[in-house]
């Protein structure tokens, strides 16, 4: 509420200076209006831009007047057939040029200077149990997952401080991320960049979430407070065992389906078995037949917060 106090006051108050003390006509008022615009405008857009922006397009605007020194140098001194006049008269529209184009250069590039195109959702931030996982990998394979794959610094430094730990397991699970994020750049289906910026937050998953919503990209995750953080900030996460749940065949109540038993259950006579998707399933009665395929017909199915179960007896 107070910024919109401020704009508005801003408007009000250069009309009223400009007419009462530079001109007391109708010029005096709208040249005060349109300063007064000048500066909410400029307020606005130094708000949206980052301050990495602002220098680069200050780095910018140094580079155009250099050029513009290095020209009027040259002019002056080996112009050759040059009117000194014609120099002076235009020269200030050589300068103006040149620093537009030093700073929009600048801005427009700063994209390629942080490993980055443009914003937007076609960005897909991949984090450290995305990369962990290594099914990203096959969706780019097959084209499900398009734009550009952002692979941020603080999370491959994650991955290295994991592949350099003594825990055996924490290790195999850093060097696995680091083989992954290697196949997604040699993969020619998807373009892979690296993001310099390393938002401040107390824990990683913060840093994803606040970097995406700074891009305005969309998170690959598979992990569950990723997800929960993302949807307190607005951003769109794409979780991959999500996606794998969803497309789980559907089975029903008196489906039939040809099961391998694999091993006793924890009830008399059970047997377990599995479906392609890694689904349990409890065979009653059919611990007999373990280490065999056999007909069984589905009797209830159960979601449980780790996944499906399903329960049949032998057909």
């Amino acid at each position: 509420m107070p910024i919109w106090i401020f704009r508005i006051s801003t408007l009000a108050a250069f009309p009223f200076l400009s007419y009462h003390f530079l001109s007391r006509d109708w010029m005096g008022f709208w040249c005060g209006l349109l300063c007064g615009a000048i500066v909410v405008a400029g307020e606005v857009l130094f708000k949206r831009m980052r301050l990495i922006k602002i220098m680069i397009g200050c780095t910018g605007f140094l580079i155009g007047l250099m050029l513009y020194t290095l020209f009027a140098y040259g002019v002056q001194n080996f112009g050759g057939g040059i009117d000194a006049t014609l120099w002076n008269k235009y020269n200030q529209y050589v300068l103006v040029g040149l620093l537009v184009f030093g700073v929009l250069t600048a801005v427009f590039k700063s994209r390629e200077l942080e490993g980055l195109s443009y914003k937007g959702h076609h960005l897909k931030i991949a984090d450290v149990t995305a990369l962990i996982d290594g099914r990203i990998v096959d969706l780019c394979e097959i084209n499900f997952l398009s734009g550009v794959i952002v692979l941020p610094v603080f999370v491959m430094d994650e991955l290295n401080r994991m592949a350099a730990s003594r825990d055996k397991l924490e290790q195999a699970k850093g060097r696995r991320g680091l083989d992954v994020a290697t196949r997604l750049q040699e993969l020619s289906e998807i373009e892979v960049r690296f993001a310099s910026k390393t938002p401040k937050a107390d824990t990683l998953p913060e840093q994803v979430v606040k970097l995406a919503r700074s891009l305005d990209g969309e998170i690959v995750t598979l992990d569950f407070t990723v997800n929960k953080l993302a949807a307190l900030k607005k951003v769109v996460a794409l979780n991959i065992t999500d996606l794998a749940t969803a497309l789980k065949p559907v089975v029903l109540p008196g489906d039939n389906m040809s099961l391998f038993v694999m091993r006793d259950g924890k009830e008399k006579d059970q047997g377990i078995g599995y479906l392609d998707d890694g689904t349990m399933v409890v065979v009653d009665e059919a611990r007999r037949s373990i280490g065999k395929r056999v007909e069984v017909v589905v009797s209830s199915i159960y979601q449980t917060p780790s996944g499906r179960m399903i329960f049949a007896k032998i057909k």
